[in-house]
């Protein structure tokens, strides 16, 4: 797919092409570059222009940089002052250059889902662009802008945030014709001295982006509404108020149903993974996809097969012995909020599980909690779906207060970090069990959802 000429690329960011080539959505991971798309340089982590020439050698057909790599005077490039003003100017024309109608999403908790749910629905409708991972960053954001399609019908980017006044400007970049906040919850808290208030008025904040006509959504199941609510907006959720409104909520071992009110009627709807948590989701989306004058009743019949992304809630059935139940493994490592865990556990409670088997969770840190972490961690042994709970596992100091308050025959294995659980994975696990992993994206628990994968592969083979 073409999306930028050399031509093009230095119209809209001032700088100047070197050679004349034609390049495919941006990328910013030289170790999985495509033929043919553009590099972007980015001085983040790591100096992106030492990998210029590995992106090139891989296919990639330009790259963009503020300083010509050593070795590459006469490669195909595009040379700007500063790599990360020239990409927010790409999404800038990206999103000018085309007349999807597009929504922003931001959120405490489930921006992603909602996200992809989104995606999903609308890509059913007509062409649709979104950011497969969770690029929702300074310069996710403008990364997903760059490369949407010419004629692409619908857009969705993720906007995320860390510290106060990152949402803003990342909304007015996109110019949403709606905008999403899922819900409020305590992230992010030690940049927020203020707490829930000051992380509403961030996520608030996406409505600045909206121009006239546009539609503002939000969760009417926080007490932060008042700080939420927009005039001619619409509100969603299980609270009696809520536009569109959950009415019940019925989780099986494969869906989840849910009666609703919205203002096109009541309607049921089926949504292809269990967790009640997913409800209100699929209310926003619904409620997105008619302020986009889109088709509702047909975006309800398409979440019946949407399914999570890896990271985020996604089922995996691990065989550990051929005439015997498969494990249950519910993978929701990507991220961890004291909201999503409670989710988490709320859906490994109602989880059905064969005689003799386990409910087990392996909860790592949930980071970025300030002082308040030591007593949010503590207080998820007093969360009502622990009780339902046979094993609870903990990795991270955090999660060592998590350990000491929970009844002792609850208490499973204590370990630093996740390399040392996962000595112990072959141990804890037998058939039929139900396995939660979730912790925040740095204890990387994800190791540990391949580690259980592992083990029936491992029994296959062998």
């Amino acid at each position: 797919m073409s999306l930028w000429t050399a031509a093009d690329a230095a119209d809209a960011t001032g700088g100047r092409a070197q050679g004349d080539w034609v390049a495919g959505p941006l990328a910013i991971d030289s170790r999985a570059i495509w033929p043919g798309e553009m590099f972007v340089a980015l001085n983040a982590v790591r100096d992106g222009h030492d990998y210029v020439r590995a992106a090139l050698a891989a296919g990639a057909a330009a790259a963009l940089v503020s300083r010509v790599p050593e070795g590459c005077e006469d490669a195909p490039l595009l040379v700007v002052d500063d790599v990360q003003a020239a990409l927010e100017a790409l999404g800038r024309a990206g999103r000018a250059r085309t007349a999807a109608r597009l929504v922003a999403v931001t959120g405490s908790v489930g921006k992603t889902s909602t996200k992809d749910m989104l995606r999903h629905v609308l890509a059913a409708q007509g062409v649709t662009h979104a950011a497969i991972k969770s690029y929702n960053n300074h310069w996710g954001v403008p990364l997903t802008l760059a490369n949407m399609p010419r004629e692409c019908q619908y857009g969705i980017v993720e906007i995320g945030m860390n510290h106060p006044g990152e949402i803003a400007p990342l909304v007015r970049l996109a110019a949403p014709d709606v905008a999403v906040v899922t819900n409020v919850g305590p992230v992010h808290l030690e940049a927020f001295p203020d707490g829930l208030a000051g992380i509403a008025r961030e996520k608030a904040s996406i409505f600045e982006g909206l121009g006239p006509g546009g539609t503002a959504i939000w969760s009417a199941d926080t007490e932060m509404t008042d700080i939420l609510a927009q005039p001619g907006g619409v509100s969603f959720g299980r609270a009696e108020h809520a536009v569109w409104r959950i009415v019940e909520v019925n989780a099986n071992a494969d869906s989840t149903t849910c009666a609703a009110a919205t203002p096109l009627g009541d309607m049921m709807l089926r949504i292809g993974a269990p967790g009640a948590h997913f409800a209100p989701n699929a209310m926003a989306v619904l409620a997105a996809v008619h302020a986009l004058g889109g088709d509702v009743a047909r975006a309800a019949l398409r979440l019946a097969d949407w399914t999570p992304s890896e990271g985020r809630g996604r089922r995996h059935a691990v065989m550990l012995h051929p005439d015997a139940p498969p494990v249950d493994l519910i993978d929701d490592s990507y991220n961890a909020n004291p909201s999503s865990v409670g989710a988490a556990l709320d859906l490994l409670a109602t989880t059905e599980v064969p005689r003799r088997a386990r409910r087990i969770a392996i909860l790592g840190d949930m980071r970025e909690l300030g002082p308040t972490g030591p007593s949010l961690h503590r207080a998820l042994a007093r969360h009502p779906a622990i009780e339902r709970i046979d094993v609870v596992h903990t990795v991270g100091p955090l999660m060592r207060g998590l350990h000491d308050a929970l009844d002792p025959n609850q208490r499973g294995h204590h370990e630093a970090d996740a390399t040392r659980m996962a000595r112990h994975l072959r141990e804890m696990v037998r058939p039929g069990d139900a396995i939660l992993v979730k912790g925040s994206l740095s204890m990387r628990m994800t190791m540990l959802v391949d580690g259980l994968r592992a083990l029936g592969e491992t029994e296959r083979k062998a």
